[in-house]
């Protein structure tokens, strides 16, 4: 099992997520009085937009009231389901952003060889190839925790069947925890852990928790460096 993680914060039920474009058009709906206006203030296309209501009213259910006509013309305004989705959505996403802070590992390594701007860097977890457009010797490389890729060791796939090009077996040291959102520090033999952000279900299904054994990678073009 691959997991790739995002620095999205969303809400998913019935194969449907609402994402942070989605909460902005509810939000907007909110505030503008009904989804032609919602859409023109966004900037997006009222058809589209009248059709994503449905889909997410399908899984969500009922989260637009419609008011036709009358002195005031008729419009939309969100029903209570739609407004406690969004402080569901917005709880999300401030513990999201506590486990996500910061969510990046630093390595350190001497330059063996470049190809173009892809280098090869000596690192304490072993050989890592990374961008670094000019420089040679002494290079800090950083990693990015949602370029990170977590998979169990029994269900790796070999080498050639993916286009990750750094790849290091590793111990879960470190499970921090937000609502939604788990940082899993991994020891790979470098001075400090590599970082990976999984979702609380991905966790469980990996049984990511101190001790276990994991395979971390990432491609060489999401990991940057400079010359130090």
């Amino acid at each position: 099992m691959d997991v790739r993680p995002s620095f999205d914060a969303y809400i998913r039920t019935d194969g449907v997520t609402l994402d942070d474009r989605d909460a902005a058009l509810l939000r907007a709906i909110d505030r503008e009085g009904s989804l032609n206006h919602a859409a023109e203030a966004l900037g997006r296309s009222y058809a589209h937009g009248q059709r994503r209501i449905v889909e997410l009213e399908e899984a969500f259910g009922s989260l637009v009231e419609r008011r036709r006509g009358g002195s005031g013309g008729g419009g939309s305004e969100l029903t209570e389901t739609a407004r406690e989705l969004l402080t569901a959505f917005e709880r999300t996403q401030r513990s999201f952003e506590g486990v996500a802070d910061i969510a990046e590992t630093v390595l350190t390594g001497e330059i063996t060889g470049r190809d173009g701007e892809l280098v090869t860097v000596e690192t304490g977890a072993g050989p890592v190839r990374a961008l670094v457009p000019e420089g040679d010797g002494r290079v800090q490389l950083t990693v990015r925790a949602d370029a990170v890729t977590l998979t169990d060791p029994a269900d790796t796939p070999v080498s050639e069947h993916t286009s990750a090009r750094n790849r290091f077996s590793g111990t879960v040291t470190g499970v921090e925890s937000g609502e939604r959102i788990v940082r899993i520090a991994v020891d790979v033999g470098a001075d400090e852990p590599l970082l990976g952000l999984v979702t609380q279900d991905s966790r469980e299904k990996l049984g990511l928790d101190p001790g276990s054994d994991v395979i971390v990678s990432f491609k060489a073009t999401a990991t940057r460096g400079i010359s130090v």
